[in-house]
């Protein structure tokens, strides 16, 4: 019995297989344009549509078929779907950031500014201090308060140069009370980083980041 089910599903496996073989060009043009689609409604956050449903609207389009609903009609209703996807988003992270500052500010070695930026040494440098008017070269790594990385010039290797006042506003901030030399943890809250307007697709409305600034010079 045992060896009949590994051999059913090893038939299952291979039934499976055979269904995502790209035959023709034409099957592979098709799946790379899905893919794209694929992508683009994850990023603008429509993930959860039913992929079945979506092929069936495709299909009576590209077959010059009167779709179920109107071009304006399903123009409208993704727009607003999208709308009210984000005030979620904005209300939720805007409360999920305040509640994780409020609590972050209570550790030792947390400092807070009249702005609201909060920030944690990690290490002392002894250089100059740069000034608005200056370009700097810093390594950082960025994440959102869940942890996950957006941007990380560590990562890469390879630290950026650029003028103070060219970053978002808890950046301008404590770049400006840095030493060259001196690593801090910035933790800034959204109206001190991308706002209501967020940055991509990871960093969302509202979003409050994390970052590990590394001040390695003044050019």
């Amino acid at each position: 019995m045992k060896r009949a089910m590994i051999v059913m599903a090893g038939l299952c496996l291979a039934s499976f297989l055979k269904a995502q073989e790209l035959k023709t060009y034409g099957d592979s043009l098709s799946y790379a344009v899905g893919v794209l689609w694929g992508q683009n409604l994850k990023q603008q956050g429509l993930g959860d549509v039913n992929a079945g449903t979506v092929g069936q609207a495709i299909g009576a389009v590209l077959a010059d078929k009167e779709p179920i609903i109107d071009i304006k009609s399903a123009n409208d209703m993704v727009k607003n779907h999208i709308n009210q996807k984000k005030e979620v988003q904005k209300q939720k992270n805007l409360e999920d950031g305040r509640e994780f500052l409020s609590k972050n500010k209570e550790r030792k070695g947390v400092m807070v500014t009249s702005s609201g930026l909060q920030y944690e040494i990690l290490r002392e440098g002894s250089g100059p201090t740069p000034t608005a008017a200056d370009k700097v070269r810093v390594h950082y790594h960025g994440t959102l308060i869940c942890g996950t990385v957006f941007d990380s010039s560590v990562e890469r290797g390879e630290p950026i140069t650029f003028p103070v006042t060219g970053v978002i506003p808890g950046w301008v901030e404590a770049l400006q009370m840095m030493q060259v030399g001196a690593k801090w943890k910035l933790f800034i809250p959204s109206n001190l980083a991308y706002g209501e307007r967020g940055a991509g697709a990871q960093i969302g409305p509202n979003a409050t980041l994390i970052f590990e600034v590394e001040l390695l010079g003044i050019e």
